[in-house]
């Protein structure tokens, strides 16, 4: 008698729900730690800039902010194999707009630490990747229901804000970095560094990405 072993159903469910908290609490962390490094290694930048002659600290800055790079890219390849069980043709452009984030600010670094002066509007040419991959993670979210719809509109509206302010700083209307700018950059940084980080360590996904096209199929064809 031939006895075949299989893994019983609850027990593949288990493992596949700690899976999916280990990949929320991974993303949770990741967020916050690129947002802490950006905001520490462009305040290094920025003093440089200002006219800080500590080249060390500078340095840092770049570093910091290539730390932050290698995270958001992570973030992306982390969230692809959630984000492609609601929309696959969509979710692509996650991973690849954040991998150009990651290289835009890897280039401004190099051109700083070559050049000894900024590119100009640097932070806004990384912010364009930033809103638009932003707007992409956050409209799967909402339609899926991964986590509460109110932490994901939160998330476009910050996105779009963001992306919105680009153009209006260039043209200068406005300034991001402070003033009335800021209350553009405000809603995604809440998004970004609290509500959701504190959502995914504490809660993780509302259900398991490998369950969302079953639960609603008409998902994978939601644009």
């Amino acid at each position: 008698m031939t006895t075949m072993s299989t893994t019983p159903a609850p027990t593949r469910r288990m493992e596949g729900s700690a899976a999916g908290r280990r990949v929320a609490r991974a993303v949770g962390i990741l967020f916050i730690v690129q947002m802490v490094t950006a905001m520490f290694g462009t305040s290094l930048i920025q003093a440089f800039v200002d006219g800080n002659p500590d080249r060390g600290r500078m340095t840092l800055g770049v570093l910091l902010m290539a730390c932050s790079g290698f995270a958001v890219v992570a973030i992306g390849a982390l969230m692809y194999p959630v984000l492609k069980q609601v929309n696959r043709r969509l979710a692509v452009w996650y991973p690849a707009l954040r991998v150009v984030e990651c290289l835009v600010s890897a280039i401004c670094g190099g051109y700083l630490l070559a050049q000894l002066h900024v590119v100009p509007n640097h932070l806004l040419w990384v912010y364009v990747p930033t809103g638009l991959g932003g707007l992409v993670l956050c409209h799967l979210l909402f339609v899926s229901r991964l986590v509460p719809r109110p932490i994901a509109l939160l998330g476009l509206v910050g996105y779009a804000a963001l992306t919105l302010g680009v153009p209006l700083d260039l043209v200068g209307a406005l300034d991001l970095g402070k003033g009335a700018g800021m209350l553009l950059v405000a809603p995604g940084g809440l998004f970004e560094l609290v509500f959701l980080p504190i959502w995914l360590l504490s809660k993780g996904f509302r259900h398991e990405p490998s369950s969302v096209e079953l639960r609603s199929p008409a998902l994978a064809t939601t644009a």
